[in-house]
């Protein structure tokens, strides 16, 4: 397996991971997906030794204040290996300049743990400030 550095990913190889993974609010319109990607801070990518795209993770940040870790994807039949967590550690130490690095996910034991293992803390459980997070969705 190979980790890559490159935004401008072919859409099927995009479009077989999203699919992979249920997330339909990106499959449902190829051209903003590519577009999604292509437009982040940060993009890397693992690859299986076929060739096949089988991982990614994505970031928005400013490089000096905030980060936000957008997307990060394993397909299923890959996942429980440490692709993710090294997806993950490669963005945070990417952005280890950065002070505060933000993350929306499923309510779920898999990425709680991932995400927990990698010292995030969720908004309400955060011990050094009353922090509340809020979101729309359109």
């Amino acid at each position: 397996m190979t980790l890559r550095y490159d935004k401008h990913l072919e859409i099927d190889d995009l479009l077989g991971l999203y699919q992979s993974v249920g997330w339909n609010a990106y499959t449902d319109h190829p051209e903003w997906l590519q577009l999604a990607v292509e437009g982040s801070t940060y993009v890397v990518t693992e690859w299986s030794n076929d060739g096949e795209l089988i991982g990614l993770a994505r970031a928005i940040s400013d490089n000096h204040s905030i980060f936000y870790l957008q997307d990060i994807l394993v397909k299923p039949e890959h996942q429980g290996h440490g692709i993710g967590r090294r997806l993950l550690d490669d963005c945070l130490e990417r952005f280890d300049q950065v002070r505060t690095k933000v993350l929306l996910t499923d309510d779920d034991d898999a990425p709680r743990r991932l995400y927990e293992g990698a010292g995030f803390v969720r908004t309400a459980d955060y011990p050094d400030a009353e922090l509340n997070a809020y979101v729309r969705i359109d």
